[in-house]
């Protein structure tokens, strides 16, 4: 945390927070919702991602909702041009760049009491980075604007096994995803780490939260301890951490079934009920 952060708390520091977000956050919202994009809320039935998309609209003040992704902010936008996505609201909030990103839902600016203090934790490894990956075999950088990381296209066939634990050795942390994407990330930097500095700057300490993914770049959210919802079209490697991670649920159904089913699961059926669900 900057020292400038250090230094505020309380009403002040969540004042200046939602400064910073420019857009009006929910004054006292019923839960925390937390879902990854790709696999997740792009995913499932029609019918229950009408239905879930219909319940987030309706309910912007009951619920606040963030996205978490490995995308980057302009991929996010391009979300809402789709017809596929018509439905869709923009959310509350974005964590973006696997959670080196966070920015407003509506306008999707940098935050920059939280994104200042990932930039400066990226700065001294970003050219060491570049270095250790340059002309690896088995990658192609990602043709987008990633901030505060370094992401690829992985052939896990073709890439030097030593690679990642070369990485990770020079001091940055490594998620490998879907079978085929490598994000380099700051140390201690992940989507479940910013997600909680987000909930500190946002200080509802008894509104309930739920995360929901459905890859290896969600493992982070999940090892937070908040109630989660394993989306049933979750990826091999991250079912395998199941057993470790005793408040999350794996559903049945995939994408948007799965965070509706999950979201009965957890006790959330009342505040279904109030939408269009």
């Amino acid at each position: 945390m900057g020292l400038l952060n250090q230094a505020l708390t309380g009403p002040l520091m969540r004042a200046r927070f939602q400064a910073q977000v420019q857009a009006s956050l929910p004054v006292a919202p019923e839960l925390v919702l937390v879902t990854d994009l790709d696999g997740t809320l792009l995913a499932g039935k029609p019918a229950d991602r009408r239905r879930l998309y219909r319940w987030l609209s309706e309910c912007r003040e009951q619920v606040l909702h963030i996205f978490a992704t490995g995308r980057e902010r302009s991929s996010v936008a391009q979300l809402f041009d789709a017809p596929e996505h018509a439905l869709l609201r923009q959310p509350h909030l974005v964590i973006s760049d696997v959670g080196c990103t966070v920015a407003c839902g509506d306008s999707l600016e940098l935050v920059p009491m939280v994104v200042d203090d990932i930039e400066r934790q990226w700065q001294p490894f970003a050219e060491r980075v570049l270095a250790l990956t340059q002309g690896q075999p088995g990658l192609s950088p990602q043709p987008v604007c990633v901030e505060r990381r370094h992401a690829f296209d992985a052939d896990p066939e073709l890439m030097d096994p030593e690679l990642m634990p070369r990485l990770r050795q020079a001091g940055v942390d490594c998620v490998f995803s879907d079978g085929r994407y490598l994000d380099v990330l700051p140390p201690g930097v992940n989507k479940g780490s910013t997600l909680q500095r987000v909930l500190e700057l946002l200080e509802l300490p008894q509104v309930p939260v739920v995360v929901a993914g459905d890859t290896l770049n969600d493992l982070a959210l999940f090892q937070t301890g908040f109630p989660g919802v394993m989306v049933g079209n979750a990826e091999a490697p991250l079912l395998e951490w199941l057993p470790q991670l005793p408040n999350t649920y794996l559903a049945n159904g995939a994408g948007c079934s799965g965070i509706l089913e999950g979201l009965e699961y957890f006790g959330f059926s009342e505040l279904l009920a109030q939408g269009a669900a």
